[in-house]
């Protein structure tokens, strides 16, 4: 899958999280539902000095972080809460009678293989004994290549380089083979290249990891000890050869195709005439690479790096990516280093990893029981009309632009009018035709689920693209902007309070998912965003004048940010953040455009003592509030796209006049700014 033109709206690392959409259309009537509960507010803090807490902040500490928890907030409650829900289908499965081959009995024997703790315990690392010892077989340079193509197609590790199949960005109708940057294993190059106090303690656990690992394969604690750094050296070359997570936001620079023949002749280790057969890729005579400079740099890591050193190497990517489904003692060194990144205390229970490993991986057949239990048409009637005001809203606020041309303002309309919404779930259903499940059988059915969901990748390519495919599970709660495809996606997963209520007043909601489906649009309108065209295709549709006060004015926002404090010395990264930052930007503004159309939007009518626009501010505020563990909060710094929930509580709303007027906030107030400094860009 092309992920990296999906960009998110809510979480870094996108978890897999189910909700019951609609329980309220199921379920015995309940208490009115207070959706601002003011008990949740710190009436002593100001909101012009500290909305965060203002409107979170009893909430805030009375709800700290659970032990098996990297952070808690209201998605986490949700997840929490809901992912219960999902164990409740996968169970009511897993114990029916159904016949073989129906979605029930794929789905209950998937997870309660994966459940089968005993079976699993008992094997130990056997599942994975013959190949490690095809490795070991390997006796030269074009060996280890040769076999690094081919793990890949079932699911053990990615040695090296990542590869996918996806749209062209200057050709949108066709697929293509593309190779990216990778090879390394924690979660930022900067883990490699930094030695301060948080990154070299990070490095001693990667490092006690992979040795303990290669321990449990029988290794001695010598020899394990020797094959950990020399595992952490190489992959410290690879992540000296990657572009920075900034650099990879450039949707040009990372755009350059090639003649299979001619990159070949840049890599002169890395035969592709050979290798794409290897990956299951024939008759293909063009790829595109998003780091031409990564491959010449592998290619000469590869020539200087010992044999041995490289067949270690590929055993390590076998073993890390098989640890987590082998016995516990593998799983606890697992845990053990991700502990040591994220701050985790004890580890999520296996009942919820297995539920969440069945979205994972047969995601639509367990959406399609998910659907039926737990949503009802009317969400999605209710997101349709949404969908559409909002698009309306921002119709206007493009036409009222003061900084743009009316020639580059047409071409804004056309592509706004051009986005395809996706709600709730797929039109057509992957069938996973072919796909063996056995309920006594986990790791054979992971190995199957890779080499099926590989084999789906690949058999795109030469077939017209396929613009029903989801990027997201139907349970997921989060939603996603595909540029290339030009359509905006809303599992239904996310259709459920504090997002969105059908029994919710209009401020509510609007604050709320209508925030959400604003956030979405901006992306097609943030600075990696606009530059694709209506099509989805990656070509300038900007006059150079309005180019520049677009990025004078994105460089403001991006200052803004770069001010924020997150741990000690650590700020957010402006650069890195700026699509999300302009996509709650214009979002919360969008969202507000179309509220105020609503006839609560338009009255003062006080609910709970809070006029619309204080509520539809403060439905905005419970999304985003939370407490993060230290040592998440610092790695989320390095890795995720997204700012932190404080500020993007506080981001947007400090730059909309509607908000000083909404809660009084006036000159010495630490959150002020003067009108002229307010940031508008959509």
């Amino acid at each position: 899958m092309n992920n990296k033109f999906y960009k998110l709206v809510l979480l870094g690392a996108a978890s897999v999280i189910a909700l019951d959409a609609s329980a309220q259309h199921n379920s015995p009537p309940k208490k009115k539902t207070v959706f601002i509960d003011k008990s949740h507010m710190d009436p002593n803090v100001s909101p012009g000095n500290d909305f965060y807490n203002y409107a979170g902040g009893n909430w805030i500490k009375n709800n700290p972080v659970p032990p098996k928890e990297t952070r808690w907030g209201s998605f986490n409650q949700l997840r929490d809460f809901n992912i219960n829900a999902v164990k409740d289908i996968l169970a009511e499965a897993s114990a029916s009678k159904a016949p073989a081959g129906s979605i029930q009995k794929r789905v209950g024997d998937f997870y309660m293989a994966g459940m089968d703790s005993v079976t699993i315990e008992k094997l130990g690392y056997t599942p994975i004994k013959s190949d490690l010892q095809k490795v070991s077989a390997i006796t030269d340079l074009n060996g280890v290549i040769r076999h690094a193509a081919e793990m890949r197609t079932y699911g053990a590790g990615s040695p090296f380089f990542t590869f996918y199949v996806g749209q062209d960005r200057k050709a949108v109708t066709n697929i293509v083979p593309q190779l990216g940057q990778g090879g390394t294993t924690l979660p930022d190059r900067d883990y490699y290249l930094k030695n301060d106090a948080r990154s070299t303690k990070i490095q001693e656990a990667y490092k006690n990891y992979i040795a303990k690992l290669f321990t449990l394969t029988g290794a001695s604690a010598a020899e394990a000890a020797k094959n950990a750094e020399t595992i952490f050296n190489f992959e410290k070359k690879l992540a000296e050869a990657q572009m920075s997570r900034v650099e990879m936001r450039d949707p040009y620079k990372t755009y350059n195709k090639f003649a299979v023949a001619d990159f070949a002749k840049t890599t002169s280790n890395l035969n592709w005439q050979n290798l794409m057969p290897l990956m299951k890729v024939t008759g293909q005579d063009t790829l595109l690479v998003n780091s031409p400079k990564f491959f010449t740099d592998l290619n000469a890591a590869l020539s200087s790096t010992p044999i041995n050193d490289l067949k270690t190497y590929l055993k390590w990517n076998l073993l890390k990516s098989s640890a987590p489904y082998l016995s516990s003692d593998f799983v606890d060194a697992n845990f053990a280093f991700s502990q040591a990144i994220s701050g985790q205390k004890v580890q999520t229970p296996r009942w919820q990893r297995m539920s969440s490993l069945t979205d994972g991986t047969v995601g639509e057949l367990l959406g399609q029981l998910y659907v039926d239990k737990h949503f009802k048409p009317e969400a999605k009637e209710r997101m349709q009309e949404l969908v559409s005001n909002l698009v309306k809203a921002y119709e206007i606020r493009i036409k009222k632009l003061d900084w743009m041309s009316e020639v580059t303002k047409q071409k804004a309309l056309d592509k706004l009018h051009a986005f395809t919404p996706k709600i709730a779930y797929p039109d057509k259903w992957k069938t996973y035709e072919g796909l063996e499940i056995d309920r006594k059988s986990f790791f054979n059915n992971l190995r199957n689920s890779s080499t099926w969901s590989y084999q789906d990748m690949v058999n795109q390519l030469g077939n017209p693209v396929d613009k029903s495919r989801w990027g997201m599970t139907t349970p997921t709660v989060n939603a996603y902007y595909n540029a290339v495809n030009n359509e905006i996606v809303f599992p239904a997963g996310i259709l459920q309070f504090p997002f969105f209520d059908p029994n919710a007043d209009d401020a509510i909601n609007y604050g709320g998912i209508g925030a959400v489906i604003g956030h979405e649009i901006s992306h097609g309108f943030d600075d990696s965003g606009s530059q694709y065209d209506k099509d989805g295709t990656l070509r300038n549709w900007w006059t150079d004048e309005d180019r520049s006060r677009f990025k004078e004015k994105a460089e403001a926002l991006q200052k803004q940010y770069d001010a924020y404090t997150v741990l000690d010395t650590i700020h957010v990264n402006g650069k890195l953040t700026l699509g999300e930052n302009i996509g709650d930007l214009g979002g919360l503004n969008a969202a507000y455009e179309a509220f105020k159309m609503t006839k609560q939007g338009q009255s003062n009518e006080k609910i709970d003592g809070l006029t619309p626009d204080q509520r539809f501010f403060l439905s905005w505020a419970q999304v985003w509030r939370g407490n993060i563990l230290n040592e998440t909060a610092a790695q989320l710094i390095v890795t995720d796209t997204h700012s932190p929930g404080p500020y993007r509580t506080i981001g947007a709303p400090v730059n909309m006049d509607a908000w000083y007027k909404a809660f009084d906030v006036k000159p010495g107030d630490k959150l002020y700014k003067k009108p002229e400094d307010r940031i508008r860009i959509w």
